[in-house]
Parts: structure tokens; C-alpha cells; sequence
């Protein structure tokens, strides 16, 4: 961090983060989080993978086809419009609030919430002490090390 904008913000934090989780054989998470990029807009969230990618916001498919690089965007009012009139459950995604009412009724399955909310912190975690470390570390490395008292729970 630049000692002026540390003296100036009243902060202590890194201006930017970077991260790579490895979730799967053959699938990573790239993790880029900054409060002072110099930069005019981050992209939105993606998904990319060999077959083709998604550009989530807003929602674009990218491929290729007979050779051809090929994009389409997904019209997400109308589509939201069409779910709502076509699947009685589908008020149930509309926010969490709405979700966990449902999920109350038995109209949907629960989200479990408090489990995603654990694993991203490990995430966040895990990228911290790689650093310190100076290697990739593991899944069982972070919860070992790890000094949160839920994880008995994962």
C-alpha cells in the first residue's frame, strides 16, 4: 500500500488481493478483490471452460461454432418475466428473504447458508496462509491450521 494513502485512508489493508483455489481437477476459482485499482471497472464474474464461457453480468455465452467465435446474451428481464409466470415456486428466488420463506413452506430446499458462508472464509483464509507460506496449501492444511470453532461442523 502507498504510505500516503495509508496515512491519508486511516487503513491498514492490502489495495488489492489476488487468488487461485483449485476446487477440482480441471476447475480453479480466480479471486481478484480491490478497493484502489487503478482502473475504471472491474469485469463482471465469469465462468470459462473449454467447451465455452459465460459472462454473468450481463449474461453472455461465448463458444465457437464450425469454426466460427460465436456470442449470444441472454435477455434476463424477459426471462425473469417467463420463470414467474411459468413455475409457481419460481417467487422464491427473488431475494433470500423470499427463499428462506419458501424453504419454510417446504416450496424449496434450503440453502445452507451458514455452511457457504464457513467455506469462503477458508477460502479467504487459505489464500492468507499460502502467502505466508509461500506454496500452495491444501484444503485439510487450512481447516488443520485454521483457528475459526465452526469448522467441526464441515
Amino acid at each position: 500500500m502507498y504510505p500516503d494513502r495509508r496515512e491519508t485512508s486511516g487503513y491498514n489493508v492490502e489495495e488489492m488481493g489476488l487468488g487461485l483455489v483449485r476446487l477440482a481437477p480441471n476447475v480453479t476459482l480466480d479471486i481478484e478483490e480491490s478497493w484502489a485499482i487503478h482502473y475504471d471497472v472491474s469485469e463482471s464474474s465469469k465462468v470459462l471452460g473449454s467447451k465455452g464461457g459465460l459472462k454473468l453480468d450481463p449474461l453472455t455465452y461465448f463458444t465457437t461454432i464450425a469454426d466460427l467465435e460465436m456470442d449470444g446474451t441472454f435477455d434476463l428481464a424477459r426471462a425473469d418475466f417467463r420463470w414467474h409466470s411459468c413455475d409457481e415456486a419460481f417467487d422464491a428466488y427473488d431475494g433470500p428473504e423470499a427463499h428462506w420463506i419458501a424453504g419454510l413452506q417446504g416450496r424449496v430446499e434450503m440453502i445452507d447458508t451458514a455452511g457457504l458462508a464457513l467455506t469462503t472464509s477458508l477460502i479467504s483464509e487459505g489464500i492468507y496462509l499460502s502467502n505466508q507460506l509461500d506454496r500452495e496449501v491444501t484444503a485439510e492444511e487450512v481447516r488443520d491450521k485454521s483457528v475459526s470453532t465452526a469448522i467441526g461442523g464441515l
